[in-house]
């Protein structure tokens, strides 16, 4: 039996959250969602997620500070890292991208389904459905 992918969603927005837990949780994964960049640094070396989805603004610690802790850190350097953000000008994707981020997303340029469907290539699932459903 495969194990279930493992991603962890770092979102201090409750319904955006929601959302996507059951989204993912719809499509096989094992989704762990935390609120802050500070339990997302505890949940990365407990959880030991495949891939993490990483919102920029939030409180505590903000996901640039994660992504770069994360990336300096032997356990969680090669931990697949998406950011989903609000944040759309290009000095905010290039900080990410020199930070190491694997992919760069704006919330407001992508519906959940982009979003599923860049986890599953990262993660290196495809699926042989075609991605016009939903």
């Amino acid at each position: 039996m495969e194990d279930k992918k493992k991603i962890l969603l770092v979102e201090d927005d409750v319904a955006l959250s929601g959302v996507y837990k059951s989204r993912l949780e719809m499509e096989g994964f094992n989704v762990k969602a935390v609120n802050n960049g500070e339990l997302a640094l505890s949940a990365a070396t407990d959880f030991k997620p495949d891939l993490i989805l990483l919102d920029a603004m939030m409180p505590k610690i903000s996901g640039f500070d994660v992504l770069d802790i994360l990336r300096n850190t032997p356990e969680t350097a090669n931990i697949r890292i998406i950011m989903l953000t609000a944040l759309s000008q290009p000095k905010d994707k290039e900080r990410a991208e020199s930070l190491g981020v694997d992919d760069y997303l704006v919330k407001s340029q992508v519906v959940i389904g982009d979003v599923v469907e860049r986890v599953k290539y990262h993660l290196g699932i495809l699926n042989g459905s075609d991605s016009e459903s939903k």
